[in-house]
């Protein structure tokens, strides 16, 4: 029995392969998927490995065998046609423009595989995903951190993840290869464009995926430096990005956002303010709790954000520009906003959640810490 499921499954993965493992297999399925935790690896020599074919091998060789034996897998891995790709770097981690690409590292020590997904903006309503790079074990990680480098045009491109390993919550693993996961070190999360306003098909929470950053749209910061005023000095204003403005009283061009705040802010120096703390304005779902209010009739909404969804990543409904330029004009609003605030001496200080975030408790969302590796984001209770 054991010896017909390794064929299947030879036969299902590598069609094109005739020897992924021998006629002498034990009863011993482990042995068949030892490449899972290989002892020696290297790479395979075939007819996949030519420019011609769109697949690359990794052949992988385990000694977990009965007897000392030594088993064989081979991994297909699809190749890209659109982009160069290549080992890449694993620091820093996140997104980098470099070298006239993009470096890509995110760390998971307990997955098994990774998938950089990316994702062209028109794609991101239908959950579809446009390219699907499978990072090779032996040369896209070093240690628990997995990198790929890749050239080409990023126009209007965004990306995500797919990890896949153990799907065990009482253990602390909730892997799941179907889900495309944010990379907690992303600087921009794009997915509805409007605040309060409904996804695609009535969602509250539609697929998000991350901006993929260039050198075209860095931000000019005019030698900019944080002001580093004595505590004791400060004069705080505590502002909600949102609300400071939303009403038409503040007669703001841009009310409830970044620049609509930037509007205020001499209004704020002659009140003799030196600081402004900013409630929670990292990327937050305001439609997390979403549902109908039947004493003032209207809908509830998350006002005040203190459930994050991605810690580097500005709240860009707060922005004027929305999910323009996939989220970099947003990116780029919030700068601003820091850089004029220090430009009239106000220190800039950030409100940040750290004991938990909008994937809830160990029944909730899987957005991307939990998926990306849930014990190694989080800090889990103890067994009793």
């Amino acid at each position: 029995m054991e010896m017909t499921l390794c064929h299947q499954w030879r036969s299902f993965c590598f069609p094109n392969l005739s020897n992924v493992c021998n006629n002498n297999c034990p009863n011993n399925t482990s042995h068949c998927f030892g490449f899972l935790k290989a002892k020696k690896r290297r790479r395979c020599t075939s007819e996949l490995d030519k420019k011609s074919s769109p697949f690359s091998a990794v052949y992988v060789e385990s000694s977990a065998g009965v007897g000392g034996e030594t088993a064989a897998a081979v991994v297909e891995r699809r190749k890209s046609r659109r982009y160069q790709v290549s080992e890449g770097h694993p620091s820093p981690l996140g997104a980098t423009p470099r070298d006239g690409g993009v470096n890509f590292a995110i760390y998971s020590s307990n997955a098994v595989s990774a998938t950089l997904c990316l994702i062209a903006l028109s794609d991101l309503p239908e959950e579809k995903v446009t390219e699907e790079i499978s990072l090779d074990p032996f040369t896209n990680r070093s240690g628990d951190v997995w990198h790929v480098f890749l050239k080409g045009d990023f126009k209007d491109m965004l990306y995500g993840y797919k990890f896949d390993g153990k799907f065990s919550p009482e253990e602390g693993h909730y892997f799941d290869s179907s889900r495309i996961l944010l990379d907690p070190y992303g600087k921009a999360v794009v997915s509805r464009g409007e605040f309060g306003v409904l996804g695609n098909e009535d969602s509250c929470w539609p697929q998000m995926a991350c901006m993929i950053p260039n050198f075209e749209d860095e931000f000019d910061w005019e030698g900019d430096l944080p002001l580093k005023y004595s505590q004791r000095d400060l004069i705080i204003y505590e502002m909600h990005v949102r609300g400071f403005t939303q009403h038409e009283s503040s007669k703001t061009q841009f009310p409830g956002t970044y620049l609509g705040a930037v509007e205020k802010l001499d209004h704020l120096k002659e009140l003799g303010v030196n600081c402004i703390e900013l409630m929670p304005c990292h990327e937050f779902n305001e439609l997390e709790y979403y549902s109908y209010n039947s004493v003032l009739g209207n809908y509830k909404v998350n006002f005040w954000g203190y459930s994050t969804v991605n810690y580097f990543s500005p709240m860009t409904r707060y922005a004027s520009a929305g999910i323009r330029n996939c989220g970099r004009d947003a990116v780029n609003e919030f700068k601003l906003l820091v850089r004029e605030a220090h430009k009239r001496g106000i220190e800039v200080l950030m409100d940040v959640v750290f004991n938990h975030t909008a994937e809830g408790n160990e029944k909730g969302l899987i957005l991307s810490f939990r998926g990306v590796d849930n014990s190694i984001y989080y800090m889990l209770a103890p067994k009793v």
